[in-house]
């Protein structure tokens, strides 16, 4: 061991070695992001406090341009196919349902607010149809005029393949990132059920300091990903970007990273 000592940390008698100061200071930090992870495990946020948020305009988390994730790796995400059918879970008002309409795909979108669907179809100046969903109880179809977007109101744990088929794509952005984490498993394996063969899945997530923010959006590690897909999906990183001065900030964090990964069906 090196005789280098560090001065801050002396006793009466000795100096403390520096590599015994900068391994407790790696499982210091260790510690508290852990601690931040538990945290953010047990917070849960109902779906009325949702539906609060919809109705009192405190939608931080809808962006009135198109993703420029989505945008960057769109031709991966495309694989070279036409006349995609895609699903949006947590869909909000995004617009880039509309986007990826406007290129000649049908979009599925589920979102619980009511208010949030209708605003998408007013704010793009679509006509569109209601009608309720019987294999969903309370459940509604909002559909537009030339039935290349149909929006599901209902809980998103109430959709399956059965009443709509499965996808060939599906956009996650703000999706996983926004459910209670202890709901992810039960969320992996729905959105599992509802790819087909060929379905790419492209995941966006956030990597910040978990101890500092309690989210929603929650903290969501590559090794989260694998946990939760790596048994029925192959996972490929496409992207990764500091947004630090952006949006983090905002949330008193002192960084913040978004990557997007492509998840695609294992070979059986």
């Amino acid at each position: 061991m090196k005789k280098t000592r560090v001065a801050f940390l002396r006793s009466r008698a000795s100096w403390v070695p520096i590599e015994l100061v900068s391994f407790a200071l790696v499982l210091y930090a260790v510690k508290r992001r852990v601690t931040g992870m538990a945290a953010q495990k047990d917070r849960v946020m109902h779906l009325s406090e949702w539906e609060n948020r919809w109705q009192e305009g405190k939608i931080s988390f809808h962006r009135p341009h198109v993703n420029k994730m989505l945008k960057s790796n769109i031709d991966v995400f495309m694989g070279g196919r036409k006349e995609v059918r895609f699903l949006f879970p947590l869909c909000g008002k995004a617009v880039d349902m509309k986007w990826l309409a406007d290129m000649g795909h049908s979009v599925v979108g589920v979102e619980v607010s009511e208010k949030g669907i209708k605003q998408f179809f007013e704010e793009h100046n679509l006509t569109y149809t209601e009608e309720s969903v019987p294999a969903i109880p309370g459940g509604k179809l909002f559909k537009s005029s030339d039935g290349r977007i149909s929006l599901y109101h209902c809980n998103f744990y109430d959709f399956s393949s059965s009443v709509a088929g499965q996808f060939g794509g599906i956009w996650d952005r703000g999706a996983l990132v926004a459910i209670n984490p202890c709901d992810r498993q039960r969320y992996a394996t729905l959105i599992v059920s509802l790819m087909n063969k060929d379905c790419r899945y492209l995941l966006d997530t956030l990597v910040y300091n978990p101890e500092l923010f309690e989210g929603p959006p929650f903290f969501l590690s590559d090794e989260d990903i694998r946990n939760l897909f790596g048994n029925d999906c192959d996972i490929q990183l496409l992207q990764t970007e500091d947004i630090t001065e952006q949006i983090s900030k905002a949330w008193g964090l002192d960084s913040m990273i978004e990557k997007v990964h492509l998840l695609t069906l294992k070979d059986n």
